[in-house]
């Protein structure tokens, strides 16, 4: 499959489109010409008719051999009809399909290596629609620019020429089509692309909003506010449907006008043609109304059909824009030269850091100091606010700290190839994830060859295999999307075991507890202290029960650290962890 180029020192999207199917131009070129080929009895049957017509309205000697001639060539070309068509769609299939597929495999390619923050800013919703809408509407474009443009463009070329031979006269009236058809493209195609623009925009929405909507259902049912929910999918669809009511408005009016422009120009050519035959004027014959009025029509519906298809012109080229933002940012997660990790000690270093997050005042992060040793286990736990979700991301390597330095094992983790860092690193957050797939395919999920015994022991130190043993298949039970089959501690479990099989040197635990059942959490608990041992941990924790035994307690407010010692200093302080702690004790 040919490489997919993407054009980025052109704004014109005509110009990123030629550069994307620039590969592909043979595979068009040849899909082009078999095109003609299954389009040419229609090109060819008002001559035939017109032949015909007139051998029969003025017979001859040679009538016979004149209408057998012309009907065999036109049934020769309705039987290639068939061979010419299958290898159009053939060709046609396997250049746009190619570069659909490749466009999309770009697009995942730019989405893994852009920053999270950027991601976030066009949301899941916008990303989707992106991957999925937009790919389509460029391959569309392309068909009806590669494919039905050339089409019309003969099919007016061999109007043109064969009136040309028989009725010079009328070239003015054919010739005359073009203005016309042009202004009413150049008319319509600025409405065309802002309401496009903009139903664009609200369709992004939309489809985000909607994925926000499948995954609340639980939610929304648990608490009884369905229509509080409906009424907000009303508002939402409202103005999806205001944008589209503008866009199919100004479509109509571009079809009714293109329509009404062109079937006057038929008219005349049918009246003109009609009269000059009952005159007698220019050898008009009853076979020239025919070829006359035959090609007209055929070309004022390849006119007609081309300003039809105007708007999705503009959603295509609007949807090469849309896919731009995405594949023309610079918003990299990392960028210069990087160093590769090969090996992890599990050393840190915080050196003063601090994190604000953009377009807001205050500092989420704020001159946060701390050494951690190799294999020790940091709880880190504050009121809500308090910086701890902001942490963890600067410890992935999700966001750069504003000011200071983040340092592993000495070297500053933004100076690392993040990507052979983040393989010694694992993380169970309180968000569990599971793919629509079985129990192995989750646990083993991004390992290329995963062994058995590997996965077998993972299950066992999540306090997992037992369960897993239980279920129909084992670990090839399929449990549907995001693991419906299974118990919150089940899944939870299954992601423990994920993050285990990689064999992490560093362990990230958002919240792994918070939402479990006690017996759930105990089971959890006993998991997490085991995978714990020898490695680097750091532990968000809302139950502070879950944490008692870590080597220390970074305690936060606020952005920054305001106490820091184990379970049994931090009471004796009667400081904020004492106060959280007595507060969770009388609940």
């Amino acid at each position: 499959m040919p490489a997919t180029i993407w054009n980025r020192s052109s704004n014109n999207p005509f110009v990123k489109l030629i550069s994307l199917y620039k590969s592909q131009t043979l595979l068009l070129l040849l899909s082009l010409l078999f095109f003609i080929l299954r389009q040419s009895p229609e090109w060819i049957r008002p001559l035939i008719v017109a032949n015909i017509i007139d051998s029969v309205s003025s017979p001859s000697d040679r009538s016979s051999h004149i209408i057998l001639m012309n009907g065999s060539v036109f049934c020769l070309a309705v039987i290639l009809h068939v061979p010419a068509n299958y290898i159009h769609a053939r060709l046609k299939s396997q250049a746009m399909r190619g570069i659909e597929s490749n466009l999309r495999t770009l697009l995942v390619r730019k989405i893994h290596r852009l920053s999270i923050g950027f991601l976030e800013r066009h949301g899941s919703g916008g990303l989707h629609h992106k991957l999925m809408s937009d790919v389509v509407s460029i391959e569309q474009l392309a068909n009806y620019l590669f494919q039905l443009l050339p089409g019309t463009v003969f099919t007016f070329l061999t109007a043109v020429y064969i009136t040309s031979v028989k009725a010079p006269i009328f070239l003015l009236l054919f010739l005359f089509t073009v203005p016309v058809a042009a202004l009413l493209i150049f008319g319509f195609r600025r409405p065309i692309r802002r309401r496009n623009q903009a139903l664009r925009k609200e369709m992004e929405g939309l489809s985000g909003f909607f994925m926000e909507l499948i995954s609340m259902l639980q939610v929304t049912r648990a608490h009884g506010i369905e229509p509080a929910e409906e009424r907000r999918a009303d508002h939402k669809l409202d103005d999806v449907r205001r944008a589209e009511i503008h866009v199919d408005t100004v479509n109509a009016l571009t079809s009714s006008s293109s329509w009404v422009s062109l079937r006057l120009f038929g008219a005349a050519c049918l009246i003109l043609s009609a009269w000059f035959a009952l005159s007698g004027r220019y050898n008009f014959t009853p076979g020239s109304i025919i070829l006359l009025t035959g090609y007209f029509g055929t070309l004022t519906s390849s006119v007609l059909q081309m300003l039809n298809i105007l708007p999705q012109l503009g959603k295509g080229f609007e949807a090469i824009r849309s896919v731009s933002e995405l594949l023309e940012s610079d918003e990299f997660e990392q960028q210069g030269q990087l160093t590769t990790v090969e090996n992890v000690c599990g050393h840190f270093t915080f050196r003063s850091v601090s994190y604000a997050y953009p377009d807001e005042f205050s500092t989420a992060i704020q001159d946060f100091s701390l050494d951690v040793e190799p294999g020790e286990t940091i709880a880190i736990v504050g009121p809500s606010g308090a910086g701890k979700s902001t942490l963890i991301k600067l410890i992935i390597g999700f966001i750069r700290p504003s000011s200071g330095q983040i340092l592993l094992d000495g070297m500053d983790i933004h100076s690392l190839d993040l990507r052979s860092y983040r393989r010694w690193l694992s993380v169970v957050s309180q968000e569990t994830v599971l793919l629509d797939g079985s129990v192995a395919d989750n646990i083993c999920f991004g390992l290329d060859d995963p062994v058995e015994e590997k996965l077998r022991l993972a299950a066992k130190d999540a306090n997992a295999f037992d369960f897993i043993s239980q279920l129909a298949d084992g670990f090839d039970t399929y449990l549907g999307e995001n693991g419906t089959k299974l118990s919150g501690g089940q899944r939870q479990r299954i992601a423990i075991a994920r993050a285990m099989i990689r064999d992490p040197k560093i362990l990230v635990l958002d919240e792994a507890t918070s939402s479990l059942d006690s017996a759930s959490e105990t089971a959890i608990q006993q998991a997490l202290e085991t995978i714990a041992i020898d490695r680097t941990t750091f532990i968000i924790a809302h139950r502070l029960s879950t944490i008692r035994n870590a080597d220390r307690i970074v305690v936060m407010d606020r952005g920054q650290i305001v106490e820091v010692g184990n379970h049994a200093q931090l009471l004796n302080n009667q400081g904020i962890y004492a106060q959280l702690h007595d507060l969770q004790m009388s609940m």
